[in-house]
């Protein structure tokens, strides 16, 4: 960088920092957006997981989720070390929002984020049983992967780096739920799979979120995006409904 006024041009170029003391006072709202976002719906995702582990059919399923749960807080952990180096109070941040608040089941789909916490709206909703609990993991941890390829690349090398470590645990996740749905398919009760598919299927969809170009440009030009939503969901869509045919499972036809 030639000098400060030149981080927005360095940025554009392909530039990275690493850490806060030049960041530009939008980027650094922007960022601290995005992993804000990360860590909620992380937190609130693990938190809504913990009632099912009981519920898992024997103790290597169970002894699956509890490990889901553990390593999804610590993935949340894992991003707000970077906040903290923006100020975030990591003491208190876990203990200030419900992590646990849902609407209720019949509740339309809707992209409203919690009125608690900058979680993404698909985890407004609540699991009802294992094979419910299993379906969503499955359809959100593909969406989980892909965001992660994404923010792999952000301009902001610590939370680059962070999202680099944090992808083969989301990866090995997406296992876990797809053995898991294999086995509730060679078990029978497809219908009952079929209906929690279209029940997270729209809610799964809608965490892509739906950027105007011009807020997509602003976040390019950051250097925080590389991809637009629209590109992102349709490559969850393909991808997941190919996995979905595999296990004798459809998708529905909208994406």
């Amino acid at each position: 960088m030639a000098d400060e006024m030149s981080i927005e041009s360095y940025l554009a170029a392909g530039g990275v920092l690493s850490n806060p003391t030049n960041v530009p006072p939008r980027y650094r709202a922007e960022l601290l957006k995005l992993m804000a976002t990360f860590v909620d719906s992380a937190l609130a995702g693990a938190a809504g997981f913990v009632d099912i582990i009981n519920e898992g059919p024997g103790i290597k399923s169970r002894m699956a989720a509890a490990r889901i749960v553990l390593e999804k807080t610590s993935n949340a952990d894992r991003v707000l070390q970077v906040m903290a180096d923006f100020g975030a109070d990591t003491e208190r941040y876990v203990d200030h929002h419900p992590w646990t608040a849902r609407l209720p089941r019949e509740a339309a789909v809707d992209t409203a984020r919690s009125k608690h916490d900058m979680r993404l709206a698909v985890f407004n909703y609540p699991i009802e049983g294992w094979a419910d609990a299993v379906v969503m993991n499955l359809l959100m941890g593909r969406a989980v992967a892909i965001q992660l390829a994404e923010l792999s690349m952000v301009s902001y090398q610590p939370l680059a780096e962070a999202f680099r470590a944090i992808a083969p645990i989301e990866a090995d996740h997406v296992r876990l739920a797809n053995e898991g749905l294999a086995r509730l398919v060679q078990e029978g009760g497809t219908e009952m799979l079929q209906e929690s598919i279209s029940y997270w299927w729209p809610r799964v969809a809608m965490s892509f979120g739906s950027e105007s170009s011009e807020k997509l440009d602003m976040l390019t030009g950051f250097g925080l995006r590389h991809r637009s939503n629209g590109d992102l969901r349709a490559r969850w869509i393909s991808e997941t409904r190919a996995a979905l045919r595999e296990l004798g499972l459809d998708a529905p036809e909208a994406g």
